[in-house]
């Protein structure tokens, strides 16, 4: 990892966590009510992970100090998956079979989501999916509490070609979210009377992006968009910087911020760079003040907390409403919860279940990395996830299970 960990990483380790959550001695005669995650709490991607296992521990934490839920105190169970897709799968499976887990808050990238989902969905157990990803999941079975492109994308395109022009040079990562992320893009950027110059796909451990600098430079595009993900991608930010190209061509990314990657770079690196998501810290509502207090409290700063941790903080909060909501645990009522259209005021904002995808719909703001700080030029109030709401009726049909390509 080319990151620095002192900077980010909170101090929850152990390569299967099994995080268990004290209790007090009385219990309701079911026991506890089992909260499942598979996390990166270890390995390429955790700078993502280990931030959204503190969320889970947060989440947890705050609901038993309120009582618990429907009379019964909540137990995480937390498993590291380094990254490793071959943990996830086994991780998936023994919180269903031998754990026996309410519900499933876990995966980062959507290789690591397609690997456990089916696993949820013929086990009855019910699955949210807490970050940004490429849209299109249909499964009556799944929450996802992430943005999607129609939600943070299609602003990020709209903006930046307004403000720099319409031609458009894209990087992005080799797999399911660079490739399908990269067809929005270029669907964007088409809509509005531009075009895309190229695009270049990037394994997750390529990090010398000289040659793709000097194509860039040859092909003098309006700006860059970058759908690069991880740490080894993080170079690329770095080598543009070096190259004196980030005074001659701007940039905007789908992803960088949202895992406060703007805090691994300097101020002269990354100021300037254009994204949109969910969350900010400088968001000035009382949702968001209360939250960063509380998790200072618990974990002593504030460093750790970006888009992605706020996003599984969310998604344990919001399933917990569906809970109080249902009065039961038993999947029928939680699905009529869910598809009711329930809410929370999250540190984001307004989160509420779309019935109709099990997709959130979300403020979004549009942001400019200045002094590494994500500063909000404008919001978006509740925008929905439009681009999968093409293809997925889960009211009409509730038996779908897949998840549908952008077609363009």
């Amino acid at each position: 990892m080319t990151f620095n960990r002192r900077q980010f990483l909170g101090s929850v380790s152990g390569a299967a966590l099994g995080s268990f959550i004290p209790f007090a001695d009385a219990f309701a005669a079911d026991g506890p009510i089992k909260v499942g995650s598979v996390l990166d709490n270890s390995g390429n991607l955790d700078i993502y992970g280990k931030p959204m296992v503190m969320a889970t521990t947060l989440a947890v934490d705050e609901i038993n100090a309120a009582g618990g839920l429907l009379g019964r105190k909540l137990q995480a169970i937390q498993y590291d998956t380094q990254s490793d897709i071959a943990l996830y799968t086994k991780f998936a499976q023994q919180l269903v079979r031998q754990d026996k887990v309410d519900v499933v808050h876990g995966g980062i990238t959507s290789a690591s989501r397609e690997a456990i989902r089916q696993t949820f969905t013929r086990s009855n157990t019910l699955y949210f999916y807490n970050v940004l990803y490429e849209g299109g999941v249909c499964d009556r079975n799944t929450v996802v509490t992430g943005t999607t492109p129609a939600q943070a994308v299609e602003p990020l395109i709209e903006t930046a070609m307004k403000q720099w022009g319409k031609k458009v040079y894209v990087l992005a990562a080799d797999y399911n979210y660079g490739q399908i992320t990269a067809k929005w893009i270029d669907f964007y950027v088409k809509a509005r009377g531009g075009s895309v110059a190229k695009t270049e796909f990037f394994a997750l451990d390529v990090a010398d992006f000289g040659s793709t600098i000097a194509k860039i430079q040859q092909e003098k595009p309006a700006f860059v968009v970058s759908a690069l993900v991880g740490g080894a991608h993080m170079s690329f930010y770095r080598q543009w910087a070096a190259s004196g190209m980030n005074k001659k061509i701007p940039l905007a990314a789908t992803v960088f911020g949202a895992g406060n990657e703007q805090l691994a770079l300097s101020a002269a690196e990354g100021d300037g760079i254009l994204i949109t998501g969910n969350y900010s810290q400088e968001l000035q509502n009382a949702s968001n003040k209360n939250f960063l207090a509380k998790w200072a409290k618990r974990f002593g700063d504030t460093k750790q907390v970006h888009e992605i941790a706020v996003s599984q903080y969310q998604g344990v909060m919001l399933w917990a409403e569906c809970v109080r909501k249902a009065g039961s645990l038993e999947r029928n009522a939680m699905l009529k919860a869910i598809e009711s259209g329930v809410s929370i005021e999250g540190p984001s904002g307004t989160v509420s279940i779309d019935p109709k995808t099990h997709h959130a719909a979300l403020d979004i703001n549009v942001m400019e990395v200045k002094g590494q700080k994500l500063t909000i030029k404008s919001t978006s109030k509740q925008r929905q996830p439009s681009d999968t709401g093409r293809s997925c009726d889960l009211i009409k049909n509730p038996k779908e299970n897949k998840q549908f390509e952008v077609t363009v």
